[in-house]
């Protein structure tokens, strides 16, 4: 998926009145200004809420959903391969939200201040901050991709990362 891409995606999502903010590998990517690596997918976060609307507006550019692993996350592919990987986030009223995990009594908390904006082709997107990265890139035997955007992340930020 390219940066091309990205914004046509997100273009489309904000037309249809719904809120997302870009994760993982884009995400990393958005907050540095510059498109680092090759990534085959697109991570977004959506307010669960907006799911209909968030489904809808990927439906009618010919994207369907691949895989179901609701509450914690899904996945929709388009022709050619391209696919989104959809996470709902329940929000409070400080601006902080909630994702579900696979352990339900401990959810992946988000602070408010793990909304940002970064940006992707040029323009200004909204993405998940350096801290919230670091902190899902955690518990778990990490790829080369990981460890590239951990590398990216210390670099340009001069954040502690787990690896």
């Amino acid at each position: 998926m390219d940066a091309d891409e990205v914004v046509r995606i997100l273009d489309l999502l904000r037309r249809a009145g719904t809120e997302v903010w870009v994760g993982g590998g884009w995400g990393i990517d958005a907050l540095v200004g510059e498109q680092s690596r090759a990534h085959r997918d697109l991570d977004l976060m959506h307010r669960q809420e907006q799911e209909p609307a968030v489904l809808a507006a990927l439906a009618g550019a010919g994207f369907v959903e691949s895989l179901d692993l609701r509450p914690v996350r899904f996945v929709v592919t388009a022709p050619g391969g391209r696919e989104v990987d959809l996470h709902p986030l329940v929000f409070a009223g400080d601006g902080s939200a909630v994702q579900a995990s696979g352990v339900p009594e401990r959810p992946f908390v988000y602070p408010a201040s793990a909304f940002v904006t970064g940006t992707v082709g040029g323009r200004t997107v909204p993405c998940l901050s350096a801290e919230q990265q670091v902190f899902f890139h955690q518990g778990y035997e990490p790829t080369e991709r990981d460890r590239h955007d951990m590398a990216l992340l210390r670099r340009v930020f001069g954040i502690a990362t787990h690896f």
